[in-house]
């Protein structure tokens, strides 16, 4: 990379940052990207890992930003088919003596027939009001006592780790993108015109300096985006107000779902998900939606969150969650605009937009802010739009029908195919070649996980993971469904790659020692017990 002469260095590989990428990429541009963490390491892989329309923005009547949600839901619903599934959404009915408001009813039954006309209904369901068993049949332990009937509508669910992964991927397999993970952007340079004509990096990984030589530069950092304004500007940047959101997991059998369900938040004007994980026996409730004014490496669910999450499912149902039940967490900053002229913030967050805004510095750095991952793919053809001052030739885009890597002819037979299938797509032949070749790595190492030996070994190999960190909590999910069962079998993940790797018994006895503080980091925050 230190030996290459970039059309466009892409600072940042969240789901933005990779969109970009491939968006460039498929145009013909040669790009670097490049981040400080994995792929995906910050927000990108802390979402409520739903790719929707937003049934609450239109309370905000922010009809344009529903529209264009759900055709981008539809392009990812095509464009990734074995990623992004339809996923229907259940919204209970309460009242009295078996009688709902009139106006609730009505309310809920306008907001939805928006909705569908909005875009809604390309997902191949429109939305219906079904009886109050019918929805006790998808959430059984909704409060009997004043459950009265509910709405059915569809929206959709992905991986959103894998989604960004798959981007990645695509923008270095299929248009030959160069990708490097652990790579910090640390300065970036201008040629005497005041031209942006390089990017300083440090590999974080070898603790080496280089540079790489660009025509231009995209700031796709999210929540790090007013530390590229400062450093381009010279100037402190107030660009971003950061929105904490965070989610737990609890045994399926302590609430049992098969659709995701909409609850309200009494006194709150809001509302959180409850969302059956596919791939594993665990619900997962979210999300909150506070300001956020600590450290953006490492944002924790404190113990008032987790207790706003568990009060607000205990309203609505009978599970009768406690703390005792909660087997992961997991909490993820929202990139938020901040108000214009650096006014404080007088509105709740979640009343903030969720548009996303491109910035032209003028001097071949253009940044993109704001937005949310269903929307990655709109906001990646916007930034490399603006970047036509900058690249010589630049062709129009050509994402909107653009398969990613992993779409093809190939459909699993069986139970392990189908999983696998889910998350590699046509990449789940190459698992299955290696289970073939030695059948331990078709076993379980994490007890109560479905993710084969032969997952790990691949995302070594082959997805550029350099960690344990790396595949417990983003190449899988394991450590949010439920991180104490993944710390008793992390060891026997870290034998698995410790020889593909290369790592000593020091090295791997280092990467269980940071794994396992990671755990203890947020089970403490979180006022929980390991």
């Amino acid at each position: 990379m230190a030996h290459t002469t970039y059309d466009l260095v892409v600072v940042g590989a969240g789901m933005t940052g990779a969109g970009v990428a491939l968006d460039a990429a498929s145009r013909g541009l040669r790009v670097a990207l490049i981040d400080g963490g994995d792929v995906a390491s910050g927000t990108s892989s802390k979402s409520s890992k739903m790719v929707h329309g937003g049934l609450r923005y239109l309370q905000q009547r922010e009809f344009r930003l529903v529209y264009e949600n759900l055709r981008e839901r539809r392009r990812l619903l095509e464009n990734a088919p074995f990623l992004v599934r339809p996923l229907p959404f259940l919204v209970p009915l309460f009242g009295r003596n078996g009688v709902a408001s009139k106006a609730l009813v009505k309310g809920y039954s306008t907001a939805l027939r928006i909705y569908d006309l909005s875009g809604g209904w390309r997902i191949g369901q429109r939305h219906r009001k079904i009886t109050r068993d019918e929805a006790l049949a998808h959430l059984p332990t909704l409060n009997t006592d004043r459950l009265v009937a509910g709405f059915l509508y569809y929206d959709a669910r992905g991986d959103d780790a894998r989604v960004a992964l798959a981007l990645a991927k695509t923008a270095a397999l299929d248009f030959g993108a160069d990708v490097a993970t652990y790579v910090r952007c640390v300065e970036i340079l201008h040629d005497p015109t005041g031209r942006v004509n390089a990017v300083v990096a440090h590999d974080l990984l070898a603790d080496a300096t280089f540079t790489l030589t660009t025509r231009a530069v995209v700031n796709a950092t999210g929540v790090w985006a007013d530390d590229v304004f400062t450093m381009t500007e010279h100037t402190p940047s107030h660009r971003i107000t950061p929105a904490k959101g965070i989610h737990l997991s609890v045994p399926r059998h302590r609430l049992p779902a098969d659709v995701a369900a909409v609850l309200n938040v009494p006194g709150d004007r809001r509302s959180i998900f409850v969302v059956p994980f596919e791939e594993a026996a665990f619900t997962y409730v979210g999300t909150t939606d506070t300001a956020y004014d600590g450290d953006l490496d490492e944002p924790h669910c404190t113990s008032e969150d987790i207790a706003y999450l568990l009060a607000a499912v205990n309203a609505s149902t009978s599970s009768s969650l406690t703390t005792s039940d909660v087997t992961g967490l997991w909490a993820g900053l929202r990139p938020l605009l901040a108000p214009v002229d650096g006014k404080a913030v007088k509105a709740r967050t979640a009343d903030l937009s969720r548009r996303h805004q491109v910035t032209d510095s003028r001097d071949g750095v253009v940044h993109i802010t704001g937005g949310k991952w269903t929307t990655y793919r709109l906001m990646a053809e916007d930034t490399v739009d603006a970047l036509g001052p900058y690249v010589t030739d630049l062709k129009g885009g050509r994402t909107k029908r653009l398969r990613l890597h992993g779409v093809g002819p190939w459909r699993p037979t069986s139970e392990r195919e189908i999983h696998l299938f889910e998350r590699f797509g046509e990449d789940a032949k190459v698992i299955l070649d290696l289970i073939a070749a030695n059948e331990e790595l078709g076993e379980c190492p994490i007890e109560g996980q479905p993710y084969v030996g032969a997952e790990f070994v691949f995302s070594v190999r082959f997805e550029m993971a350099t960690s344990l960190i790396d595949l417990l909590t983003r190449r899988t999910r394991a450590h949010l469904h439920d991180a104490r069962a993944t710390l008793r079998g992390a060891a026997r993940v870290g034998a698995l790659v410790a020889p593909v790797l290369g790592w000593s018994d020091e090295e791997l006895q280092r990467q269980l020692n940071e794994y396992e503080s990671l755990v203890r980091r947020e089970f403490s925050a979180a006022g929980l017990t390991l």
